[in-house]
């Protein structure tokens, strides 16, 4: 039987490289893109992803570190399937009870309260999909903030997580990913783009620890 390959060691080198690089990054003008962290996701829904309690502790350390650098994002569902076409109609065919409609109680939305209070000075910023690249306005408040580092953590880390992150690249943003303050509902997939950032985008998206980055962030 075919052995599995022995999972390479990081050396030193590599461990100094990332944290010469996380350093410089943030150095730079930062933002904090604080990704879905609503009570949708967080209470007893059908959406609900059991880890966000986990790292609830450790998003909130991020957002208290630097409130006025963190952007909150929002997944807003449509009020009815029938105000989006293609894919997204049948999503929400499927998830009718959570569309504006007929979502109960409505304020599922709004982010967790224990970071809702930190607003302002931080602010929210609503999407109707994944990404919040969607459209330019993001991109705008960044360019106008003179943001070129993003901080990214929340949920879920195979979805909206990474098609923040993807967007993020294609716009030459410098990505912060942070390992402990992002969470998913399916373990395997989370793992899975943890290795693909680590093994294919290094020199895009630096993977942290909430510690070495509020150490590296001043």
């Amino acid at each position: 039987m075919a052995k599995t390959a022995p999972r390479p060691v990081r050396s030193s080198a590599e461990d100094d490289w990332t944290r010469e690089k996380l350093e410089e990054v943030l150095s730079r003008k930062t933002a904090h893109l604080c990704i879905d962290m609503q009570r949708m996701f967080a209470e007893e829904t059908d959406w609900r992803t059991p880890w966000m309690d986990r790292v609830l502790p450790v998003v909130e350390s991020l957002v208290a570190h630097r409130p006025e650098a963190t952007i909150f994002t929002r997944f807003l569902p449509p009020h009815d399937p029938d105000q989006v076409t293609g894919g997204w109609r049948r999503y929400f065919e499927r998830w009718r009870n959570f569309t504006g409609s007929e979502m109960t109680p409505p304020g599922l939305v709004d982010l967790v309260p224990a970071l809702e209070r930190y607003v302002p000075p931080a602010t929210v910023f609503d999407k109707p999909v994944y990404s919040p690249f969607y459209g330019e306005r993001l991109d705008e408040i960044l360019r106008e903030r003179e943001v070129q580092t993003l901080v990214v953590s929340g949920a879920e880390t195979d979805v909206c997580v990474v098609a923040a992150v993807f967007d993020a690249v294609d716009r030459g943003y410098d990505v912060v990913l942070v390992k402990d303050a992002v969470c998913s509902s399916a373990d395997e997939t989370h793992d899975a783009l943890i290795t693909v950032y680590a093994s294919r985008l290094r020199q895009q998206v630096t993977l942290a620890t909430s510690r070495d980055v509020m150490a590296a962030w001043g």
